[in-house]
């Protein structure tokens, strides 16, 4: 193997080794609202299965803090829809490597968003071990709300 070759093959191992070692966001189902709207500061954060609905919602502001050395969160949802919208959310929890914390056993909450509303969805963490978090939205359907 000539010097070239080497210099190349170190190159090529490098960078797989730095790109190894980056902080990575957990693999979760559903479809990110980043993969629809990534110049959105918070888009990590929220997770919607449903694309139409994905593309009336973002996240505009986090708070976050730690309340007896749990991670307590306020994110603040904001719609860009201009009729009302019947949602729930449901937050999920990870660690620092990425793991789920608890998985299932946070509830289900109810959110109505008004036309270009924002409302803040809260949550705190079932462990001291959680460092980050996920949003999970969903609509919920016309037909379970009317009377």
């Amino acid at each position: 193997m000539n010097h070239k070759s080497r210099t190349i093959l170190a190159l090529i191992v490098g960078t797989f080794l730095l790109s190894a070692c980056q902080n990575i966001a957990p693999v979760t189902s559903g479809v990110g609202s980043n993969q629809i709207a990534p110049e959105q500061a918070f888009s990590e954060h929220l997770q919607i299965d449903n694309k139409q609905l994905a593309s009336k919602l973002y996240i505009s502001d986090i708070k976050s803090r730690t309340n007896n050395g749990l991670l307590e969160v306020n994110a603040i949802l904001t719609s860009t829809y201009k009729k009302s919208l019947q949602l729930q959310y449901q937050l999920q929890w990870f660690d620092q490597d990425g793991f789920a914390i608890e998985v299932g056993k946070s509830p289900w909450k109810a959110l109505e968003l008004h036309g270009m509303q924002a409302a803040t969805a809260t949550g705190l963490a079932p462990s001291n071990k959680a460092s980050t978090f996920s949003i999970y939205v969903r609509e919920v359907p016309k037909k379970f709300f009317k009377f």
